[in-house]
């Protein structure tokens, strides 16, 4: 489906959405534009993960030297959309990894990151894809990932506690095996084991 019929698709639903809440765009004008802006903050901003493919981002590499060591790029800022109530969430990620031979610039990190949460999807999963992705495109001896995150699905609705945390981790090859490389990870990003 290209993105233009994604876009009208997308666009009716929201009419329909409004519509079914006894707010037809036309009716209201502060409505008027509302189901194509929304569809393209779908589009543009919430759910263009599914447009990046994890192989691609993390192609372009540099040759690693064999004294580097893990690499961490910390306070990583995210949105994504929790499938259960399409409700968002945001929150920061901390992810590191291990290079044996390539090694790749910090922004295809955050790209990496940015291709797994921009989904509909759990936040259990973004660490597990984020981990998986440098294990199996970069050849890491080891990946680590731990998402912070506001769930909004928690905060405006059903129990409704503003404030609480969703705390998630990951860990692959030598973060797993390693406790002394797990815990310098902890420390390095400021967290307790």
């Amino acid at each position: 489906m290209t993105r233009d019929e994604k876009l009208a698709r997308l666009t009716k639903a929201f009419e329909d959405v409004l519509r079914a809440v006894d707010r037809s765009p036309g009716r209201y004008p502060e409505l008027l534009d509302t189901p194509v802006r929304t569809a393209n903050t779908w589009l543009d901003d919430l759910l263009n993960g599914y447009d990046a493919d994890p192989g691609v981002i993390l192609q372009s590499t540099m040759e690693a030297r064999s004294d580097h060591g893990m690499v961490v790029i910390r306070n990583l800022t995210f949105q994504s959309m929790c499938p259960h109530h399409l409700m968002p969430c945001h929150g920061i990620a901390h992810i590191a990894y291990v290079p044996t031979t390539r090694i790749v610039g910090f922004s295809r990190i955050a790209e990496l990151l940015d291709c797994y949460s921009r989904r509909l999807t759990l936040q259990e999963d973004i660490v597990k894809n984020v981990c998986d992705a440098l294990m199996t495109h970069l050849g890491a001896a080891g990946a680590a990932c731990i998402i912070d995150a506001e769930q909004l699905c928690m905060v405006i609705r059903g129990v409704r506690k503003p404030g609480s945390r969703a705390i998630t981790s990951e860990y692959a090859g030598a973060f797993r095996t390693e406790a002394v490389l797990r815990n310098e990870f902890l420390t390095v990003i400021g967290a307790e084991e």
